[in-house]
């Protein structure tokens, strides 16, 4: 039997979580690389003035092709409070939309459990979010892990394709009416309503233009962690 097939990461299911009751500790405000990897890593990025209060926490998934320095951009403006942690695929992109789940999830694991053991996180607020195959991995891995994640953002996605549902994560997803790259048609338009039939909270905006992420939509998608 091969054990890696069976594994967590292969099932999609992410294993790291909050501390219960955390201990007060300081936490350093700033940006550095999660030092989990050579080559692809990514960024952790904490706000200024942060307490020993817990936190919300948004994970922010790039698109295909991506890196995590050209993705803090679309999300930060938005989320000045929150601690940003913006991790990098294995491959070009995510490991779900190149077949199978694995890699991916086991790194995603990884740098949470980082994150959980070196900050305090709020666990009513700890978003997935992504962009373009980033919002399609996000609204995936959200629906599967609705024990950890409260919520999920998509920005552009194409589909989801989720392990075994597990919770109810609030769910937010835009797309814009001109998208060249994942039209609004076949992705969005045919994804909406098929996860409001299927019971979730879900927030959906449309805007004009084509595959990005206007600033006052990733403004709105934060805020319902607030909400």
């Amino acid at each position: 039997m091969n054990s890696a097939a069976h594994s967590p990461a292969a099932r999609g299911r992410l294993l790291s979580r909050p501390e219960a009751d955390p201990a007060p500790r300081p936490m350093v405000p700033g940006q550095r690389h999660l030092g989990l990897a050579t080559g692809r890593d990514g960024i952790l990025r904490v706000p200024d003035g942060a307490s020993t209060a817990p936190l919300p926490l948004v994970v922010m998934l790039h698109g295909a092709g991506g890196n995590a320095a050209g993705t803090l951009g679309l999300i930060e403006r938005s989320a000045p409070g929150a601690i940003l942690l913006l991790p990098e695929s294995r491959g070009p992109t995510w490991d779900i939309i190149l077949g199978a789940y694995g890699p991916d999830v086991a790194f995603l694991d990884a740098a949470l459990a980082q994150v959980f053991r070196q900050h305090r996180i709020d666990p009513r607020r700890i978003a997935l979010a992504g962009f373009s195959d980033g919002a399609s991995y996000a609204l995936s891995l959200a629906i599967g892990n609705g024990d950890l994640f409260t919520h999920a953002l998509a920005f552009s996605p194409g589909f989801a394709a989720p392990p075994e549902p597990v919770g109810q994560p609030r769910i937010f997803v835009s797309h814009g009416v001109a998208d060249d790259v994942l039209p609004i048609g076949p992705c969005s338009r045919r994804l909406v309503p098929r996860l409001q039939r299927a019971g979730y909270e879900l927030r959906y905006r449309e805007f004009p233009g084509g595959h990005h992420v206007p600033p006052e939509i990733a403004d709105e998608a934060v805020a319902m962690l607030e909400a």
